[in-house]
């Protein structure tokens, strides 16, 4: 099992708190639990300071570090001179080679350990600013999700962070059991990390206005040639519309998006059957196994057959 070692920064939001167990705690693989979650903190076994009206008390000391394989701090609130215990532990975590991520104003915990110089990180937009003036050696990117980082990642307040911890999901063990923990926790299917924090327009008052039901249509039809013209028509309204309230809606065009859940889908293909490639491919929605093999290796870095033998799960055909 992979442990986590989660280091709470007064003061914290309460939410951002629960992110990792939630996320992490609902993955499953091999039969079991797919990580083991440890709330850790400089003083354990005492009320922490916290935005949000709920007490949190972390039950380990910074030993946890030490024994974890990730470590994901949350809190701080953005403040300065945080305490040196706290950034060494963060400064060990990396020197051992263990992966090191943040939530929301976490990433000041690691910019103040010298842990984002000379890389490109993230916070929630209201901050971006601040982080950037007083770090000047960090690439600050303000309006993305998450930033991944060698084995440093940052993220974005609230959503961003469960968004994050999707995608650790996806690294350790594929689209499928992310996608699983997804569904558990009620949760979007994973969205690109660079998609924008901020919505361009506010959420639609009326649940009928938004294109939610569009997009379930269209997940339910992958392996269709979908067209703009087809998003269109099942919405009832014009491309132009259905463009800009999608974008407003997702952060992305319609056609971007439809890429990104068929990639998904290919993966959770690849990682779920021994489907032959052009299957695969078709299923999907790409087209053909030469179309398969130039989004994947795009998009993840693996050729389908590599990326197969590192996550493939299946030892037979899919009969379905």
């Amino acid at each position: 099992m992979h442990t986590v070692a989660v280091v709470v920064v007064p003061p914290v939001l309460t939410f951002d708190v629960t992110i990792p167990q939630m996320v992490l705690g609902a993955a499953e693989a091999g039969g079991g639990p797919a990580y083991g979650v440890e709330l850790c903190a400089l003083e354990p076994g005492r009320p922490l300071e916290t935005v949000g009206g709920l007490d949190v008390v972390a039950p380990h000391g910074l030993d946890a570090v030490e024994r974890a394989d990730s470590v994901i701090v949350v809190g701080s609130g953005g403040r300065a001179g945080i305490e040196r215990d706290v950034l060494d532990a963060a400064r060990g975590a990396l020197a051992a080679g263990k992966r090191v991520a943040a939530i929301c104003t976490g990433a000041f915990v690691l910019a103040e350990a010298g842990l984002l110089d000379g890389r490109r990180a993230t916070t929630h937009w209201g901050l971006a600013a601040d982080l950037a003036r007083r770090f000047p050696a960090v690439e600050v990117v303000p309006d993305v999700l998450y930033v991944e980082d060698g084995p440093v990642l940052t993220a974005a307040g609230a959503a961003a962070g469960i968004e994050m911890c999707l995608h650790l999901v996806r690294a350790d063990h594929g689209a499928a059991v992310a996608a699983a923990a997804a569904r558990l926790t009620v949760a979007a299917p994973p969205r690109p990390a660079g998609q924008a924090q901020v919505l361009a327009a506010p959420v639609p008052p009326e649940p009928d206005a938004s294109l939610a039901a569009t997009r379930a249509w269209a997940l339910e039809r992958l392996d269709a040639p979908l067209t703009l013209a087809d998003l269109a028509a099942h919405a009832r309204v014009s491309t132009r519309t259905l463009t800009r309230r999608f974008q407003a809606e997702t952060g992305s065009s319609p056609l971007q998006w439809l890429l990104h859940q068929r990639i998904g889908r290919a993966r959770e293909l690849l990682e779920t059957t021994a489907l032959p490639m052009d299957q695969v491919a078709h299923r999907s929605g790409l087209g053909g196994a030469d179309s398969l093999r130039w989004h994947l290796v795009r998009r993840v870095g693996l050729t389908p057959s590599a990326y197969r033998a590192a996550y493939g799960r299946a030892k037979t055909p899919s009969a379905s």
